[in-house]
Order: C-alpha cells, then structure tokens, then sequence
C-alpha cells in the first residue's frame, strides 16, 4: 500500500498481530523506520525493494515498537534517533531529540513533538502532513495511560488538534474496529459512525488497514477529541464536567469496553 503525499511516500509493514511499522521515504529509496518492534519482516521488504534504511524513528520504549531495532542497525547501519530524556529505556540513540526539533533525516523534513501520556517518554514525528503518532492517538480511541495522568494525555491530544485538519494520521496499532465499537457504544444513532461501520468491516474482510486516518475525522468521530464540544458533552451525561475531567471518564470507560 503507496501513498504518495507530494514527495513522501509512506508505506506499512504490519509485524505481530496488530502493529504496523510505518516506512517512508522523500524522493529516493532511502528509507526510514518508524518503531520496528520486529525486525525480520522490514529487512525482507526493503530486500524486495532494493531498498536501503537510513534511520530508525523511535515513539517510545515499549518492547513491541523497539524489538528490531538492534537487529536492524546491525544490518543496515540505520541511525536511531528518540527522546533524549527517555534515553535511558530505548536502544543506544545516535541521536537524542526533544520537543520543538526539527530534523533533516534522508531528505525528509522530520518535526518533533513530546506527547507524554502513553508512557512519559513518548514522542511522535511530523513529516510533511503525515503525523507518526505511536501510541498517542488511534482511530476513534487513544493510548492507555500506562505512566501519565489524563491531565498530561489531554494536553499531548491538545497539540495534535493544533496541527491542519488535513494531517494524515498514522498510528502504531490496527485498532479501529474495536474503537468504533466504544465510539458507537457512546453515540448508537450517530449516522457518520454507521455509515464508517459498513467500510470498516469492508476493509477488515479483504485485509485492507484502515489506516491512514485524518485528524479532520478524528476530530469528527473520536470521543477522545470532542471533550471540549459542550452540546456532546451534554448527550452522555458530562455536561458539568470539565473536558480534562470528561477525558478521564472516557478513558476508564474504553478501559472496561
């Protein structure tokens, strides 16, 4: 699966049950690795493509996005680059990066934003309108809070709703279906919902990934994106509720779906 964004080109290589490693790459073959939790399947497809891999883009710790890292280094020779501070739990970085950075990886232009919640360290990279989000924002749903507070979450979620609607939105994990069904769950008459339904299940019967999302319908459709909309707010019951507040209740709520 291509998908060409002016000079980008980024593709999927899906590892484990429901991970995906994001590749891209700007004007050549020289590719770049988003959390490679595995390393034999990304070393066939750049094989299969003649392909070589420059860099390694690093969200955070968690060993299912750092597994194939040193594997793939050895092989070859990619530079790691992630969190300076959480430098500690990642694979020896060659580079250390931090909110606010930005960088010229293998013509790319590649800008860091720190978004703690998922875990304290994570980060996510913003190359041309694609957004690599690790396990910050899913479709329909959002990281589990294994070491940040909804407080820290709901303010890392504010800095992705800045960016343009028309950000492409690549998560680390296939979990759209199980989102929408606590989307729906939430809201069983919303009409936009229903309708993504039919292509949802269209897309998990033929294999397709449901991935790339937009961040304009995210901002739509995904609970953890409307707690500032008063009149939503209002239909489930929250409407007294700060949207700070009305986060955590919704994350404990997906916690239990």
């Amino acid at each position: 699966m291509i998908m060409p964004q002016e000079s980008l080109i980024v593709e999927a290589v899906p590892v484990f049950a429901d991970n995906y490693v994001w590749m891209f790459a700007c004007n050549n073959n020289d590719y770049v690795a988003v959390d490679p939790g595995e390393a034999t399947a990304v070393s066939q497809w750049l094989k299969e493509r003649k392909a070589t891999l420059s860099h390694i883009l690093l969200t955070h710790h968690h060993n299912d996005h750092i597994g194939g890292v040193e594997s793939l280094q050895r092989e070859f020779g990619a530079k790691i680059i992630g969190n300076k501070a959480d430098a500690h739990r990642l694979p020896t970085l060659d580079h250390g990066i931090s909110q606010g950075d930005s960088l010229d990886i293998a013509g790319c232009q590649v800008q860091v934003l720190d978004t703690p919640g998922h875990t304290v360290g994570h980060v996510i990279y913003k190359v041309a309108d694609a957004l690599f989000v690790g396990d910050t924002l899913f479709s329909l749903g959002c990281g589990r809070l294994f070491e940040g507070s909804p407080q820290t979450m709901w303010q890392s979620l504010q800095k992705i709703q800045n960016l343009p609607d028309s950000t492409k939105i690549y998560p680390a994990h296939e979990y759209t279906l199980t989102n929408h069904g606590f989307a729906l769950s939430l809201e069983p008459d919303n009409q936009d919902l229903l309708e993504l339904q039919k292509e949802l299940m269209r897309k998990n019967d033929n294999n397709i990934p449901s991935l790339p999302t937009t961040l304009a319908q995210e901002k739509k459709l995904n609970p953890f994106l409307r707690t500032e909309d008063d009149e939503w707010a209002a239909k489930l019951g929250l409407a007294t509720k700060s949207p700070q507040e009305r986060f955590a209740i919704l994350r404990e709520k997906r916690n239990h779906f």
